[in-house]
């Protein structure tokens, strides 16, 4: 196959051959031989690698599926995804893993496994299987159901770092929540509530552990510029959501419950800030934090609605629409949700368009700005917190050199556990 004249996120433009899974060749006026694919006109990127998704199975098939998860996924212009460990069973022992990775063989886009720490968690038994990460370690007391306490985190830490195996930290301090927002009702009440600073102080907290155990963690959804800041200072990665870069407090009053997520939205002071660290490189990649709950679920009072959004779909398209406005380069766009993504968890084959590699490739019409609509969506939960919000959507994704999604057409799921 060959792709002929597509711009490259460098405004290069060139042809592209793929043998097989992988890109055999890049140059102009390369010799065709095969399937030809013109993409004139159009941008080519690296599939975006999503560090950072929960697409509930074992357990909450109700929310979402690895079928409907990773097709969501794919036409969104992702072609990997590394799932989060907070499903029933949680993916915290051997058992809770290969429970896990039979129902991940339906994926239609590549795949990580992230494994969890909690009191009872089985670190001899999860760092023997295909582990992508351990995913949302708590570092302090909180909400979530992978919570755990500084003790336990710092051992976790020093275990991971002996096996190999990145840690990434849901960073928030359950002791600098605000309680007297609990008085409240009105949908700003849960971002009064975890306050910025609870965030803030929990990165430092948790750089300061990495640092004295000479550990590498990553700053998983960092939603404060002073966040983001803290672990870049501290030489540990970060991702930043689409939630936190394009939505704020000020949007809340539309949303609703639908805007709860963890940690909060922020002021748009706060947001804009964010998306500058983004811009200038203090932030390392974009990750989703894709957190499908029902329509139903999510109608309820502000203290009982479950937080998460999804976002798995959106993040690439609302970052190309950025592109397209001037808010971002290409380069960056591309950097942000696949070659930084490759580097920080050694993934060698992917992540970028260059012979040898996979051939993960997205191709958008620049031009092609849409409103999002939830109706012409795929993931199973049925909405999005950017409804009518204006994106650049694929026309085509490529994984391993086999289309999986064509103008709202999949194929047969082929994803793979990539450290398998």
């Amino acid at each position: 196959m060959i792709i002929r004249n597509a711009t490259f996120a460098d405004g290069r433009v060139r042809d592209v051959r793929i043998d097989g899974e992988t890109i055999d060749e890049i140059g102009e006026a390369l010799d065709d031989d095969g399937e030809t694919i013109d993409a004139t006109g159009k941008r080519l990127l690296p599939g975006m690698i999503d560090a950072h998704v929960h697409f509930r199975e074992p357990g909450f098939s109700h929310k979402e599926t690895w079928t409907t998860g990773s097709r969501s996924a794919a036409a969104g212009g992702v072609t990997t995804a590394v799932d989060q460990p907070n499903t029933d069973p949680a993916t915290i022992d051997g058992d809770g893993f290969d429970r896990k990775a039979e129902l991940a063989r339906q994926s239609s886009i590549d795949y990580g496994i992230s494994g969890g720490v909690t009191e009872s968690w089985s670190p001899e038994e999860l760092f023997d299987r295909p582990l992508f990460a351990l995913g949302e370690v708590f570092l302090a007391d909180s909400t979530g159901d992978m919570g755990i306490d500084a003790e336990l985190f710092e051992e976790a830490v020093e275990l991971a770092t002996d096996a190999g195996v990145t840690v990434t930290v849901h960073a928030e301090d359950a002791t600098l929540f605000d309680e007297s927002a609990k008085d409240r009702d009105d949908a700003d009440a849960w971002s009064a509530f975890r306050t910025a600073e609870a965030e803030i102080e929990a990165i430092d907290r948790a750089c300061s552990v990495a640092r004295g155990s000479g550990a590498t963690i990553h700053v998983a959804h960092t939603s404060t510029p002073e966040g983001a800041e803290i672990a870049a200072e501290a030489g540990m990665s970060c991702e930043a959501t689409p939630h936190h870069l394009f939505l704020s407090r000020e949007d809340l009053e539309r949303l609703g419950t639908l805007g709860r997520m963890n940690p909060p939205l922020r002021s748009e002071a706060r947001r804009v800030k964010l998306f500058e660290r983004l811009v200038d490189g203090t932030v390392d990649i974009v990750a989703t934090d894709h957190a499908p709950h029902t329509r139903a679920e999510k109608d309820a009072g502000i203290w009982e609605a479950p937080s998460g959004v999804p976002g798995v779909e959106t993040a690439l398209p609302l970052l190309l629409e950025a592109a397209r406005n001037g808010d971002i380069s290409y380069e960056r766009v591309r950097d942000v949700t696949a070659a930084n993504v490759a580097e920080i968890f050694e993934l060698p084959s992917k992540g970028r368009i260059e012979e040898g590699y996979d051939a993960d490739l997205v191709l958008v019409d620049p031009d092609a700005s849409t409103p999002i609509e939830a109706a012409d969506l795929h993931s199973k939960c049925t909405w999005t917190p950017f409804e009518g919000t204006n994106a650049v959507f694929p026309e085509l994704t490529m994984l391993r050199g086999t289309i999986v999604y064509r103008n709202g057409e999949f194929t047969e799921g082929t994803g793979e556990n990539v450290r398998a």
